[in-house]
Order: C-alpha cells, then sequence, then structure tokens
C-alpha cells in the first residue's frame, strides 16, 4: 500500500523495486460510516456477496484513491461511497500542456489546527503538465492554492517523502538537446527534486542530481528523509537530505515573497521567475549506507531494520537476502528462494502492517515470513514461517501414454510451468489495514476466457475469510489493478489501444437480493 511504503521509482520509470518501508508511517484515516466499518463480523457472514453495480470504460488512465475513481488526467472525479457511484465534479476542459500529469491525495490530519476552513477538507495535491503545482479540493475540484515551479526542467512525478507530510516532485531526466548528444557532450545534472510541506504549502528547497558529484548516477529519489541514487552497476547509495540541505542551500526561499537570484528578480512560486535551485552539492557527501543489488531493487523494514536485496549477477534472480541494517549479516534462514519453473518471476516485500514480517509472493504460494530474535542471541535474527496461502491446484503432473504407428504405448512424463495459465494463479497481494485482511487475486485460464477472484484472508494466521468472483473476463497480458477497501471492490484494467475499464463491486448483505448487474458506459 502506498500510504505507508514508498516506491523509490517513479510511474513509469523502469523495473527498479525498492522501498523504505516506515513503520509509523501508516495515518490515521478519517472515519466514514460505511457499511462494513460498523460490523467488521460482515464480511464472515455467509449471506455476504458483492454485487457488480457499475462499469466503465475510458480512453485516458483510471485512478482509484480512498473512494474516488478519476478519468481524464484527475479532471473528472466519481465517487464510489454511493450504493452507485456518482459523479463529485468536472473540471474545465483544459490544453494538452495544462494537464495534469500525477497526483497524490492528502487527507486532514487528526487534531491539528489548520489556518483556513478549507483545510480541514481532503485535497489533490496534483501536478500539471506545464510545471504547475495545485492543491485542488477534493470534492468539488476548486483549485485552492498554486504554485508555479520552473521552467529549467520538465517535472513529471510526485510521491510522498513523508506521507501526509512532505511531497517530492521529480523531474524527467534531462537527455541534453539534439545537438548536444549529437556532439557527445556529457549531461552533468541529471534531474531535480523540488521538496515541500504541505498545507500550508511551504518550500524545503530544490536539488539538483549532478553527475560530476555523485559519479554516473542512473535515478535518484527521496523517502522518509533519505536521499536514495541508484547506478547502472546495481549500486543504491543513501544519504541524509537533511544533512545536505544544512550544508548546501546556498539561500532560503520562501513562497510569495521577493527573490534575486542569477540577476533576476521575481516571487518565488509565481510565473514567470519560479522557484530556483537552491540546492546545489559542491563536494561529495558520505553516504550513511550503500548495497549492490541486481536492478537496484533494494528495501529496508523490519523490527529491528534490515533490508533485503538480490545478489548482483542475473543468475541470481528470484533469490533474495535479508540482512541487518546496522552490520550487514545475513539473518539465520535469510537466503529466501521460492523452487518455482514460472515466466513471471516471484516477488518479496516487507509486510505493510508494521509487524516486520515479510511478504515472499510465488504463482501458486504466498508465504508470510516472521523476523524473530534467536533465543540466547540477541544480536543474531532468523527467518521462519508464519503461515501459507496455497492456490487450489490439482496436480498437472502426470504420466501421459502416447500410442506409437506401430501400437507400442510409451509414457510421457512432462511439467507444467508454475504460471501455467490453465492453473490458479496469484497475481495481486495487498493489505487493506482497517480490516487487517489480506486480499489475494488468483486467476485461471479457462478455454480462452480468464476467471479471476479475490480472496480475503485473516492477516494473523492467514485463514481464508471469503472469496469474491470477478464476473469480468481477466486476460493475463493487459495490466490489472484491484483495490479493496471497505465495502468496495474495485478492478482496473488497461486493455490494447489504451482502452481502459473499471469494474465496481459493493457489499450486499440480503441473502434475498437478487444478483444483478447494471452498466454504465
Amino acid at each position: 500500500m502506498e500510504s505507508i511504503r514508498a516506491r523509490l521509482m517513479g510511474p513509469g520509470q523502469g523495473a527498479v523495486d525498492g522501498w523504505i518501508e516506515d513503520p509509523n508511517a501508516l495515518r490515521p484515516k478519517k472515519s466514514r460510516e460505511r457499511l462494513l466499518l460498523k460490523d467488521p463480523n460482515l464480511l464472515d457472514q455467509e449471506s455476504t456477496k458483492f454485487k457488480n453495480v457499475w462499469t466503465t470504460h475510458s480512453k485516458s488512465p483510471i485512478a482509484y484513491e480512498r473512494g474516488r475513481i478519476y478519468f481524464d488526467n484527475y479532471r473528472c472525479c466519481v465517487s464510489s461511497v454511493a450504493s452507485e457511484p456518482r459523479k463529485l465534479y468536472e473540471m474545465p476542459k483544459c490544453s494538452k500542456s495544462e494537464k495534469i500529469e500525477d497526483a497524490l491525495l492528502w487527507e486532514c490530519p487528526v487534531g491539528e489546527m489548520l489556518p483556513n476552513p478549507s483545510d480541514y477538507k481532503s485535497s489533490l495535491i496534483a501536478l500539471t503538465a506545464h510545471n504547475w503545482l495545485l492543491r485542488i479540493s477534493a470534492s468539488t475540484g476548486r483549485v485552492l492554492e498554486k504554485i508555479y515551479l520552473a521552467s529549467y526542467c520538465k517535472f513529471r512525478y510526485l510521491s510522498w517523502d513523508t506521507p501526509q507530510e512532505v511531497i517530492a516532485v521529480k523531474s524527467a531526466q534531462n537527455k541534453g538537446s539534439a545537438l548536444t548528444r549529437q556532439a557527445g557532450l556529457p549531461q552533468p545534472v541529471l534531474l531535480y527534486l523540488a521538496v515541500f510541506h504541505v498545507l500550508p504549502f511551504s518550500l524545503i528547497g530544490i536539488l539538483e542530481i549532478n553527475k560530476k558529484i555523485f559519479g554516473n548516477v542512473t535515478d535518484a529519489t527521496l523517502s522518509h528523509g533519505i536521499l536514495i541514487v541508484m547506478y547502472g552497476s546495481g549500486l543504491v547509495r543513501l544519504y541524509s537530505f537533511q544533512a545536505i540541505t544544512e550544508q548546501f542551500m546556498q539561500q532560503k526561499l520562501d513562497l510569495g515573497c521577493a527573490c534575486r537570484w542569477g540577476g533576476t528578480a521575481g516571487t518565488v512560486g509565481e510565473a514567470p521567475f519560479g522557484i530556483p535551485c537552491n540546492i546545489k552539492l559542491t563536494d561529495t557527501p558520505p553516504p550513511l549506507f550503500e548495497v549492490s543489488s541486481l536492478e537496484n531493487a533494494f528495501q529496508i523494514g523490519g523490527h529491528p531494520w534490515h533490508y533485503i536485496i538480490t545478489p548482483n549477477k542475473k543468475k541470481q534472480k528470484g533469490v533474495f537476502h535479508i540482512c541487518a541494517l546496522k552490520d550487514n549479516s545475513l539473518a539465520k534462514n535469510g537466503i529466501q528462494e521460492m523452487e518455482c519453473c514460472s515466466l513471471e518471476s516471484d516477488w518479496i516485500y516487507f509486510h505493510p502492517d508494521a509487524s516486520g514480517r515479510i511478504i515472499h509472493v510465488g504463482p501458486n504460494q504466498v508465504k508470510v515470513l516472521k523476523l524473530n530474535e534467536i533465543e540466547n542471541n540477541s544480536g543474531q535474527h532468523q527467518i521462519s514461517e508464519d503461515f501459507v496461502i496455497l492456490a487450489n491446484r490439482e496436480n498437472k503432473n502426470e504420466n501421459l501414454p502416447t500410442v506409437t504407428a506401430s501400437g507400442r504405448v510409451v509414457k510421457k512424463k512432462f511439467n507444467l510451468l508454475d504460471d501455467d495459465p490453465e492453473q490458479e494463479t496469484f497475481k495481486i497481494v495487498d493489505y487493506e489495514d482497517e480490516l487487517d485482511l489480506l486480499s489475494v487475486v488468483a486467476v485461471t485460464q479457462i478455454d480462452a476466457e480468464g476467471k479471476a477472484h479475490l480472496d480475503f484472508h485473516c492477516n494473523e494466521y492467514g485463514t481464508l475469510l471469503k472469496s469474491i468472483p470477478l464476473v469480468e473476463s481477466w486476460d493475463v497480458t493487459y495490466s490489472h489493478e484491484v483495490y479493496f477497501d471497505r465495502d468496495l471492490v474495485l478492478h482496473i484494467e488497461q486493455k490494447p489501444s489504451r482502452v481502459f475499464s473499471c469494474y465496481v463491486y459493493q457489499m450486499v448483505c440480503d441473502p434475498g437480493e437478487e444478483e444483478e448487474t447494471t452498466n454504465r458506459s
């Protein structure tokens, strides 16, 4: 869940798959009196079902966040909280240069005094294609605040540095002009990171990632106050962003204040002046930590802090090492490898429930692992199995007889792939924090049609509580997202030719109610 897990890479930036896990980052949520919260045991009841109440299609990406479905680059917002989704607002049409490219949902903190009444309601923090940072009312679509970032780079990605408190706005990587590329001239500045406190917006600074300082860096991002820098060799280095800010900030800048920079005067955060890059390193800071991992895949989590890497060799793909952050020592049973033969590799990550556990997902099993201190050895930790969720499969490895032309019977044995489409295969595993459930999407290809179901498991013991069949066909070659939010299940699918589909399921508890599907296009 992105609320407590920060991706190292922004949307659409490649295969790097790493996180820094912060067990304290789970934010308090606004209370919404919905059916499932009033009686959490409803999910266990036989009469509780999920009904497909709404289906729609779009030529632009569809996004979902906290009971809101966004269409047309966040221009149109639909509430999914009611028994049938309804439109909350639709912003005026805009040019391609003004469209929203990325967005984050900000929710009001509990128990804090805020300057304006509108601040107590949820807001959408949005980044436009022409470098404006907006705060938009999540219920009306009205623009509440706007900041012009800069003209010297193209900002493209939004992420939480500290969830619900600090955002990082990341630029596209600087490829240089056609003339400089043709001449083979190096581009020293790879990208920029603009960092803000949220509500009210206040600038921390804009950081320049320069190859002359960091070396041949391929990417960088910010997560929980840590600057994470990645290299093509698989090396990952971590730096203190606060230490960099204190040492290398050229000038403190305040939004809305007059400023003179490089012979030009203007107002910080207003067009055309924008925000100058005010954090430029003149020397390489000492790294807090560094490690080499295949494809820069790197995660931190657990209690006490551990990290997960794959040894930096292609033949080690699918092998995960779990090590202590303090001394790099490998945990006992810390090499985890799922012996599976499949087209898609398995994946592993720290459990987002702040328990310090680890989730390891393969095509036919989900392992939840514990990180425990070894008895009589306070300095050493071990990995043990907490529980396993297995796919529902029949044994497909059979001796199949073949009759030759002469009539001789020959038995041949062959093994199917573990993610063979005709077998039930796990595709998505997620965690619902408010109900403390694991949700698992399993798919089986039946003839030319794939059928999927969403299973809810007890997060503590792994017990299956409820299985929900999805009525729509599931093509494993398409991109899929599935969200479970208390009494709502939402499935977003991307088909070829940029056709996006959204299927909404609502919980019903009337055993006599007919199951009917209402489609909206």
